[in-house]
């Protein structure tokens, strides 16, 4: 069965540096998409996130990329098993050098932490509540 894939592509200041920091949170680099210019960092099965120089990225937009230590261009959210993977996710980020981005928010079937990487992209982990989702 066909599953749709999301392939994040981000522009980064130090292509080195941000693959060390997405390998020290416990998630893989595919080499086969990998070289001096840009790296597949597999997030699951389905997400893939594209870490590229900006000159590569550039190729790809004739927009203006932002600094995303000053703007923000998007909010990614990873859902997290439970509480304590939240945790322990942006616990790794913030050793791995990132920077807690905003308040915990506990709203007791929701909960969620934020980290910024390297290059200030935002990422929010947040669990929720199975029982509390509605079919």
């Amino acid at each position: 069965m066909y599953q749709q894939m999301i392939f994040v592509n981000l522009a980064v200041n130090d292509l080195d540096a941000a693959k060390k920091f997405f390998s020290e949170l416990g998630y893989s680099i595919n080499q086969q998409f990998t070289d001096e210019t840009a790296s597949a960092v597999e997030i699951s099965d389905t997400i893939v996130f594209m870490l590229m120089t900006k000159e590569k990225y550039a190729g790809f937009t004739q927009k203006t990329i932002v600094d995303s230590a000053k703007s923000s261009e998007v909010l990614l959210c990873l859902s997290a098993e439970s509480r304590e993977k939240v945790d322990e996710l942006v616990e790794r980020a913030l050793a791995a050098g990132g920077t807690e981005h905003g308040e915990k928010q506990d709203h007791g079937f929701m909960y969620g932490r934020a980290f910024d990487d390297l290059d200030g992209h935002t990422f929010e982990v947040a669990w929720m509540d199975p029982s509390a989702i509605q079919s």
